[in-house]
């Protein structure tokens, strides 16, 4: 596409306040920056998209085979907004050009729903203090990759889903249930009388990832980088293992942390389904 024929596509710029936009996030609609989290939505529920803005300054490849295909999708929905403007919709400068509105994916919010929905062995990431909302955002990606029915938090003690674990998530948060729970030690023992195995990690036990099974439904129990979970939260969980660390670092990352326990479980559950 040629620099006029940009110009072309998108020469009707929206006519509404671009700041009131900011004032209808929450209640039931969300704020998605980036490629990955609006390429996500478009592939996953395209309707759910009420406006998307994309900068006409960026003209670069990755732009024009965006438009190219979010064009035909989104037709009128689609417009162009300058960079101060991508800034004001967005509160930074981390949006690569794409901002979009859109109404929330409906996905599992309950425990309760939760386990209704649930087909096969439960797997389940829970974090108990994780308030960065990046780690938040990568804990989220993961957890997709590894096909976690349900990321679990507190609602008192987290970060919660916004525009900045959304871009980090990658199109994660689109897909992957997020459940904010009153009181994580309830929610635990909830999950245990369900008939789900609660595994929390610590580094000072002596039992590594590698020494239990995972292949029935578990829940695996994150506590924040440093603090680890709280008292109450490790007295919940049936068995606590950690990752064996082989160099001169004490500790991972707790969205690092999750990949590697997680995808133990999952080789688990590939070994086990083809024995």
């Amino acid at each position: 596409m040629s620099d006029k024929e940009f110009r072309k596509e998108f020469k009707k710029e929206s006519k509404q306040d671009f700041r009131s936009e900011n004032k209808h996030v929450g209640d039931g609609k969300q704020m998605l920056l980036g490629f990955h989290a609006v390429i996500a939505r478009l592939r996953q529920d395209p309707e759910s998209l009420k406006t998307v803005y994309v900068d006409p300054a960026r003209r670069d490849r990755r732009m024009q085979d965006f438009i190219k295909s979010a064009e035909p999708i989104l037709g009128r929905r689609l417009h162009q907004a300058d960079t101060e403007r991508l800034r004001t919709l967005a509160g930074n400068d981390r949006h690569q050009g794409v901002v979009a509105f859109a109404d929330a994916v409906s996905k599992v919010q309950t425990l309760d729903e939760l386990l209704d929905a649930l087909q096969g062995p439960a797997l389940l990431l829970v974090l108990d203090g994780v308030t960065d909302p990046h780690n938040l955002g990568a804990c989220l990606r993961v957890a997709d990759g590894a096909g976690v029915d349900a990321v679990i938090v507190p609602k008192d003690r987290s970060a919660h889903l916004n525009a900045t674990v959304s871009k980090v998530a990658s199109g994660a948060a689109e897909t992957m249930p997020l459940i904010a729970v009153t009181n994580l030690a309830r929610t635990l023992r909830e999950l245990q009388e369900a008939g789900v195995w609660v595994i929390g990690t610590d580094d000072q036990t002596d039992k590594t990832l590698y020494d239990v099974d995972f292949t029935g439904p578990v829940a695996i129990v994150m506590g924040a980088e440093g603090e680890g979970m709280r008292r109450l939260t490790k007295e919940t969980c049936d068995e606590l293992v950690k990752i064996p660390m082989m160099g001169g670092v004490e500790s991972l990352n707790v969205s690092v942390a999750s990949g590697v326990t997680l995808y133990e479980a999952r080789r688990q559950r590939i070994d086990k389904a083809v024995k």
